[in-house]
């Protein structure tokens, strides 16, 4: 592994995102949820910081994503807007914050917006939300699409399995690609389907296409934070590498500090006012 020493001296756009991939360039994405963490994410170079509904798991630890609501998202999405400096800032929509109409959904995604100041939004789903992105971004919001996998449809789909195996689902969601590319989207992510059909999504259209168990033929990657740094030990997908084991660091810490506290070892008298 070699370490990436990222030029800060402008911050990320959509539109540097879409000269990444014109260039060949891979982009860096990885979610964070609070004021430390996306300062430190920021610093090392990601290219794109993602407010993810994730939070949902990690966060609160619910089962699913379903819950979590706007009001919830907006506290989050504030705490990262004032940590990052460099990245691109893109917070998702939750479930049932933009299914419902058009109206409904412009009107939770400019207060997401105004109340957070993030750089974008991301929203689940394809040509069904088509006609959606294309409103929101013809009044000035960027949108980012995600397919395949989409977490918020878990219970339609019975699960987190991958997805687009079928003939007809790929082809699907190929059409599906091209018809948020049509809509306006600036980046598509892609989740858990087979790494040939996310190859050929990230040929045929004009925009980034992010990987998430998608193989590498994409032009750039997102985790979950909490995942690659190992503080979530109950999961363990295929796609994911393990970049530090932070949750058993952590643990012997605070075990340190615990049994210091205990013997009466801390503070000292250096440690003393």
């Amino acid at each position: 592994m070699s370490e990436y020493i990222a030029d800060k001296s402008k911050k990320i756009t959509v539109k540097t995102l879409r000269s990444m991939k014109e260039a060949g360039q891979k982009i860096a994405m990885l979610t964070s949820y609070d004021y430390t963490t996306a300062m430190l994410v920021d610093r090392a170079g990601v290219d794109v910081v993602l407010i993810g509904d994730s939070a949902a798991n990690v966060k609160a630890g619910l089962p699913t994503t379903l819950p979590i609501s706007l009001d919830e998202m907006i506290v989050y999405a504030r705490s990262v807007v004032r940590a990052v400096k460099h990245a691109l800032v893109v917070c998702d929509m939750p479930f049932g914050s933009y299914q419902v109409s058009d109206e409904d959904a412009m009107r939770n995604c400019i207060r997401l917006m105004k109340e957070t100041g993030v750089d974008a939004l991301k929203l689940e789903g394809g040509s069904e939300i088509s006609n959606t992105v294309a409103h929101l971004v013809r009044s000035g919001i960027p949108v980012c699409g995600h397919l395949g996998l989409t977490p918020q449809s878990v219970n339609v789909f019975g699960g987190y399995g991958l997805r687009a195996q079928s003939a007809s689902e790929a082809e699907k969601l190929v059409s599906d690609a091209h018809s948020l590319e049509k809509a306006g989207v600036f980046a598509i992510v892609l989740e858990k389907i087979p790494a040939t059909l996310a190859a050929r999504v990230a040929r045929e259209v004009s925009v980034p296409v992010i990987g998430i168990g998608a193989g590498v033929e994409v032009d750039g990657q997102v985790l979950v934070i909490d995942d690659m740094l190992g503080m979530n030990d109950g999961f363990k997908p295929k796609f994911l590498r393990l970049y530090a084991n932070l949750g058993e660091v952590i643990t012997k810490a605070v075990g340190n500090y615990v049994g210091d506290v205990k013997a009466g070892t801390f503070p000292s008298a250096d440690e003393s006012y």
